[in-house]
C-alpha cells in the first residue's frame, strides 16, 4: 500500500511539474523566445526556452510510459535528472533568492528527493 502512495505520489508530482515547464516556456515562445529566465538552470535565452519546452514534453511522456508500465527506467533517469538539476542550480551555484526564494527551492527539491523511492519502485514487477 506504501508503495503504490509513493509511486502515485511521484508520477503526480513530475506530471505537474512538465505541465508547469511546458506552460511556462510556451508562454515564453509566444512571445520572446529569450523573455524565460530561470538562473538555476544551465542555460539561457532561446536555448533554455527550447530545453525547458522539450524537457517538459519528454517528462510528461516518461510518466505516461511509467504510469503504463512501459520503459519505466526513463522515468527513473528523469527524476533523478530533476532531482540533481535542481541541487546543482540551488545549492551548487551562485544562485541568488529573492524573499521567499529559498524556501520555495527547499520545498520543491524535498518534493523532488521523495519522488526517487517511488520512480525506482515502478520498475519492480508488478505482483499478482
Amino acid at each position: 500500500m506504501l508503495a503504490a502512495i509513493v509511486r502515485y505520489y511521484s508520477y503526480a508530482f513530475h506530471a505537474l511539474l512538465a505541465l508547469f515547464l511546458i506552460g511556462v516556456s510556451a508562454v515564453a515562445l509566444g512571445s520572446s523566445p529569450t523573455s524565460l529566465r530561470l538562473d538555476m538552470l544551465p542555460w539561457s535565452g532561446a536555448t533554455l526556452t527550447y530545453v525547458v519546452f522539450f524537457g517538459g514534453l519528454f517528462g510528461l511522456l516518461t510518466v505516461a510510459l511509467a504510469f503504463l508500465h512501459k520503459l519505466p527506467v526513463l522515468f527513473f533517469v528523469w527524476a533523478l535528472a530533476v532531482l540533481v538539476l535542481l541541487v546543482k542550480g540551488y545549492v551548487f551555484s551562485g544562485y541568488g533568492f529573492e524573499p521567499g526564494g529559498f524556501a520555495t527551492a527547499v520545498e520543491l527539491t524535498i518534493g523532488a528527493l521523495l519522488t526517487l523511492p517511488g520512480s525506482w519502485l515502478q520498475m519492480r514487477p508488478a505482483r499478482n
